[in-house]
């Protein structure tokens, strides 16, 4: 009996598969190749008595720098003047590291605020109800 179990590959909507394969089959899928942005990897795979499969598997590809956006959330309202910073960043390996600008800055979050409002708070009351000078000792 001949073996005529195949697995193509497709990238997006293409109509030609960039390779045909007998399974099974590792392939190294080369991102510098495919533009940033949305895409699908579509996989049609044929079993030796002809019965057909399809499996679509979306992915990002992200090659260029990281773009981080503080100030702006998707589909977001605003209005008047909005504060936004914009941040870009990538991989690339160089002799030097340049640390301004390699993180994005971002505010204190607000839980940080109260756990410190809740521990200073603490720490006055307990000053104020269990200091008196009986348990004040000098050394002198």
């Amino acid at each position: 009996m001949d073996n005529k179990r195949t697995v193509s590959v497709r990238l997006d909507n293409e109509k030609i598969p960039f390779g045909v394969f007998e399974p099974p089959v590792k392939i190294v899928l080369d991102t510098t190749k495919i533009p940033d942005g949305k895409h699908e990897l579509k996989i049609n795979a044929v079993s030796s008595s002809g019965i057909e499969s399809v499996r679509i598997i979306p992915f990002e590809v992200r090659n260029g720098p990281e773009i981080a956006v503080v100030g702006l959330k998707d589909n977001e309202v605003i209005e008047s003047n909005t504060a936004i910073t914009i941040n870009a960043y990538g991989s690339e390996s160089s002799e030097s590291f340049v640390i301004r600008g390699s993180e994005t800055p971002k505010a204190i979050p607000s839980w940080v605020w109260a756990c410190i409002i809740v521990f200073v708070s603490f720490a006055i009351f307990y000053f104020i109800t269990h200091w008196n000078m009986n348990t004040y000792k000098s050394f002198i």
